[in-house]
């Protein structure tokens, strides 16, 4: 039987393969620029929470207090993920990935110092350690593409890092209520944000809707409220870890399934990346299931 902590972690790496598509999704978009994808990304995205929330507060009573409960540290989450999410799309539009991916990849990192700052959170001599594996590997894969340039592309890469870290921070600290509410709020001021800015201008090819239909409303509803779940149970340097397998699964479905090719230090790099993530999946299970075993578990 799974716990929650055990749980929590085969859920992030079954989510963190299927968000691992987004890449693939947006190399498949060519009309669309990025306000016109995130708000359609967006759109879709906000039904799917909206109607994963209607499901399980069917009273409507109960749904209207549950959007309540947030109240300002879901409205300050909301504001954190919707600066993340925007300024996501922008970094992989206007940079490399490979500088985005360098970005992005201390998440991690970020959260830890942050939970230890804000939350007194302290992770094990072994997490960092397979952490710091983890960032060798990211480093292995994009150090033949790093770019000193573009440095709009660059700064929103930082925006999404930071904003990314500040947001886990919140939904970790407040872990008690309900949060999903939180990305409902973000996904309505993103939706707000990009129609005011693409007016007039939301005209794109119905395939390219679809993907973002499956971007937003499939796969990224799936994800976040897998994330707001996970957060209850693990650190929030730890459900931020599980990003780095995204990062270092994508550049392996464009290979495959546009048979682009890519880099030796991508494959080697890749492969430590998601090796890494697997042992520490595998510790952290093994680590709770003798917690249960002793009568002692504690699952934060």
């Amino acid at each position: 039987m799974f716990n929650n902590k055990s749980l929590s972690i085969f859920l992030l790496l079954i989510s963190s393969i299927g968000i691992s598509f987004g890449g693939l999704i947006m190399r498949n978009i060519e009309v669309a620029d990025a306000w016109q994808i995130i708000f359609y990304r967006s759109f879709f995205f906000t039904v799917s929470i909206l109607t994963i929330i209607c499901f399980q507060n069917r009273n409507s009573v109960v749904f209207v207090k549950t959007i309540k409960n947030v109240g300002y540290p879901g409205i300050i989450g909301a504001v954190f993920y919707t600066f993340a999410n925007i300024a996501f799309v922008h970094a992989f539009a206007n940079t490399t990935v490979a500088n985005s991916l360098f970005t992005l990849s201390a998440i991690p990192f970020i959260t830890a110092i942050l939970a230890f700052y804000f939350l007194d959170e302290n992770i094990s001599k072994r997490t960092i350690s397979i952490m710091i594996v983890a960032l060798l590997g990211i480093i292995i894969m994009i150090s033949e593409g790093l770019a000193l340039g573009q440095i709009y592309g660059n700064l929103m890469a930082l925006v999404t890092a930071v904003s990314f870290s500040c947001f886990t921070i919140v939904l970790r600290k407040y872990r008690a209520v309900d949060m999903l509410p939180t990305i409902l709020i973000g996904g309505i001021i993103i939706l707000s944000v990009t129609f005011f800015i693409s007016l007039g201008n939301l005209s794109i090819p119905l395939n390219e809707i679809f993907l973002c239909f499956l971007w937003g409303g499939v796969l990224s509803g799936c994800v976040n409220y897998i994330f707001i779940y996970a957060t209850r149970h693990l650190y929030a340097s730890s459900v931020t870890f599980f990003m780095l397998f995204e990062f270092a699964l994508g550049p392996f479905w464009v290979w495959i399934f546009l048979n682009e090719t890519i880099t030796r230090n991508t494959f080697y790099g890749g492969i430590l990346v998601m090796v890494s993530v697997f042992i520490y999946s595998v510790i952290e299970v093994d680590i709770a299931r003798k917690k249960i075993q002793k009568g002692r578990i504690n699952l934060h």
